[in-house]
């Protein structure tokens, strides 16, 4: 089974339903950065948002979340967009493993229930849509529908699983979001929370085997509709050797000719994909010469 999105309209009420699978690339996302269970948890939790959020734009659109709490592991980065992929990382991938009173991985108590989600929107203006709320729970997929009820004014359910074997092998990851748009029917929406109630733990139902495909029939179940896409989902970075040049050229000369005085090279690593780029003495000299042949210049380093 491979990482699947799938979205689908209901043909008697204005309800979008989108699910996914995203064991294979949350995998990936926690091998790179080295998380521990909880931390893996949460990362999961939030790239599957983000892959969800991303699913709902237009061609080209991106997505970001910014997620700040009061806890240890402090945030969380997630970007995705409308194609399928998606990139994030944690800000102490390496917490100590939190265990709730029921004995599930507490990735409220590591991110912390006070603080601000910050969704980035790129629609591809001047300058991208950015909205903010406070987190409710922490618990990520409830913060996700506080945005949309508060910041969209759009009813949503969200629902997120992430299940971390004893090893740290996640073995199943994925989520579903749910929308209601005017006009809505009160009797499909009433019908919609049965169904969703009746689910209970994302996890459970991904680890029996079941595709989104699966999921979205749990969740619309007495309720047509039908398939408007489905694609394949991959974590993937957009950083790549002429952006972290670009990001090095913004620092200016005087800042570069310290690094080539005090190290004789430099060396930048992604936060997202944990990729090292290095310059060595004569890079970072044609770099200076460059700067100095553009003459002054503004501006804010790209994000890599």
């Amino acid at each position: 089974m491979s990482d699947t999105l799938i979205r689908v309209l209901s043909e008697k009420a204005n309800v979008i339903g989108l699910a996914c699978r995203t064991t294979d690339l949350v995998n990936l996302a926690c091998r790179l950065h080295g998380t521990t269970p909880t931390a893996s948890a949460a990362l999961g939790r939030a790239l599957t948002g983000g892959l969800l959020m991303g699913a709902l734009g237009k061609p080209g659109l991106r997505v970001g979340l910014k997620f700040e709490g009061n806890g240890p592991m402090k945030k969380i980065l997630v970007e995705a967009d409308s194609e399928g992929t998606v990139r994030g990382f944690v800000g102490v991938p390496g917490i100590d493993v939190m265990v709730s009173e029921d004995g599930k991985l507490h990735v409220s108590g590591a991110l912390g229930n006070e603080g601000f989600l910050t969704v980035f929107k790129d629609v591809g203006l001047d300058e991208p849509y950015q909205g903010i709320v406070k987190l409710r729970t922490g618990e990520i997929a409830e913060d996700i529908a506080y945005y949309f009820v508060e910041s969209e004014q759009i009813p949503s359910a969200v629902g997120l699983g992430v299940f971390v074997e004893a090893d740290g092998q996640v073995s199943a990851a994925g989520g579903f979001l749910v929308q209601t748009l005017p006009p809505s029917e009160e009797t499909t929406i009433d019908q919609l929370i049965i169904n969703i109630r009746k689910i209970g733990s994302v996890t459970k139902v991904l680890r029996e085997g079941k595709t989104p495909e699966d999921l979205l029939g749990l969740i619309f179940e007495g309720i047509p509709c039908k398939t408007l896409e489905k694609k394949e989902l991959s974590f993937r970075c957009t950083c790549n050797r002429d952006r972290i040049e670009r990001v090095l050229i913004s620092l200016g000369c005087t800042e570069l000719t310290h690094m080539l005085e005090e190290h004789g090279e430099a060396e930048v690593g992604c936060e997202f994909c944990r990729a090292v780029y290095r310059f060595d003495r004569r890079e970072l000299e044609q770099l200076i010469s460059d700067i100095e042949c553009a003459g002054p210049s503004s501006g804010s380093p790209p994000n890599a």
